[in-house]
């Protein structure tokens, strides 16, 4: 007797929260459609992540929560898909000219390392949060790895996509006006495309043994990490055919902006707008940074300017990779630059981010 009003409380409870979750993929959809119509970036992602946000601060924080482990399946997903973009021809242009891309990998770390530095030192962001926000990686990695080391994700989250969307605008405008009026247009979005049913059940299972390993043995940052190895090799040695339809990854984005999101409060979105000014001053300087290493990378080694500008384009490897393979570009250079860059990131950020913490003096306090 008196389990009953226990089991029927949480009955209600479920039942209660469908009206929110039916409301929450609304809102999400229709600012996906919204962003893909305005053709921003990311908008699988950002668009659920502020459906999300405006949820949260509407009927407040904690009156959803996204399940545990669809969430780390979902982050393990977005391991595969940076595995997927480490193919035998990008991994023989980097060998190619490895001094040239070590040389320029480590000079844009540099330049954000230094950035975070000082965000963190000025006190715009708290500990680790804006270093992990100023690494030119792929966003949705840096915002699951910050997460699993300890920063705010949802400081890193808005800075990162932020960035995102400067640099998408960016190359996307640098690209038009070097191609002009006739360049080719990106490729259509396709969200059912035909799939490769075995080769998409063997993704699966592996993404879901990757998240209980990373689960089990504790592996910090181990939802990227632990797919990212296993699927790079797999790959590499032609064991395993990634096969990742959009509409699942659209359901992995849709899980990770919504944990992001749900979590915002007031008192994080006020400081977001607070730290907006010096945020957006940080990245266009990385972006101008940027473009000087594009300058000296066409000047000195040869590479056509605009190859040269998108390798060099701090993060959105994604929006990057789109803008590339509709120019006139050599696309397995930039793809090269970009995934080496954020391999670098990946294995080295946890390590900058506690060292740049240390030397600021300052640890990591909630907002």
């Amino acid at each position: 007797m008196g389990i009953m009003p226990l089991y029927d409380a949480s009955r209600f409870l479920r039942y209660a929260s469908l009206p929110r979750w039916i409301l929450l993929l609304s809102i999400s959809t229709l600012l996906v459609v919204g962003l893909e119509m305005l053709g921003l970036p990311a908008s699988l992602l950002i668009g659920p992540m502020v459906a999300a946000i405006i949820l949260a601060l509407s009927i407040g924080q904690g009156s959803l929560r996204v399940p545990r482990w669809p969430l780390l399946f979902g982050q393990a997903l977005v391991g595969f898909l940076m595995a997927r973009a480490i193919t035998v021809d990008i991994l023989k242009t980097m060998a190619t000219d490895a001094p040239l891309f070590l040389a320029m990998i480590l000079s844009v770390i540099v330049a954000a390392a230094g950035l975070g530095w000082l965000l963190t030192r000025w006190q715009v962001l708290p500990g680790t949060t804006a270093v992990w926000g100023s690494s030119p990686g792929a966003a949705s990695a840096m915002v699951i790895m910050s997460e699993a080391y300890g920063a705010d994700a949802r400081l890193v989250a808005f800075m990162q996509y932020l960035r995102v969307v400067f640099v998408a605008v960016a190359a996307s405008v640098v690209s038009r006006l070097w191609v002009a009026a006739d360049g080719g247009e990106p490729p259509a979005i396709i969200l059912f495309p035909p799939v490769d049913w075995q080769a998409l059940a063997a993704t699966v299972t592996l993404t879901c043994l990757s998240a209980y390993v990373a689960v089990r043995f504790r592996i910090q940052g181990g939802t990227i990490t632990v797919p990212l190895v296993l699927g790079s090799l797999l790959q590499g040695f032609g064991l395993l055919t990634i096969e990742l339809p959009l509409w699942l990854l659209a359901i992995s984005y849709a899980l990770i902006g919504w944990n992001i999101g749900l979590r915002f409060t007031r008192g994080i979105v006020m400081h977001a707008a607070r730290a907006l000014p010096r945020v957006a001053a940080s990245i266009l300087l990385l972006m101008s940074i940027c473009g000087c290493m594009a300058f000296a990378l066409h000047k000195f080694a040869g590479v056509d300017p605009l190859t040269a500008y998108l390798a060099t384009s701090p993060g959105g490897a994604d929006s990057v990779a789109i803008i590339a393979a509709s120019s006139d570009v050599d696309v397995p250079f930039v793809m090269a630059m970009q995934t080496g860059r954020f391999l670098v990131i990946l294995f080295t950020g946890p390590m900058l981010a506690r060292f740049i913490a240390r030397r600021s003096g300052l640890a990591e306090k909630p907002v």
